[in-house]
């Protein structure tokens, strides 16, 4: 599978209880912090309930 690298570039403050457990979820705790994933179905519907949150770049 191919991975993706994901950066918070928002902030969750004033942000719905479904989307900072998204966040926390993908393994992003503060802001401008990365995690590489493996881009499976799940992670890839987390990413786009989120999407304006974060950046995204194929690795």
């Amino acid at each position: 599978m191919a991975k993706i690298k994901i950066t918070q570039i928002k902030s969750i403050i004033d942000r719905s209880e479904r989307q900072k457990r998204t966040m926390q979820a993908l393994g992003l705790n503060k802001m401008n912090q990365s995690v590489e994933v493996e881009a499976n179905a799940a992670i890839i519907g987390m990413v786009r309930k989120v999407n304006h949150l974060i950046a995204i770049e194929s690795l």
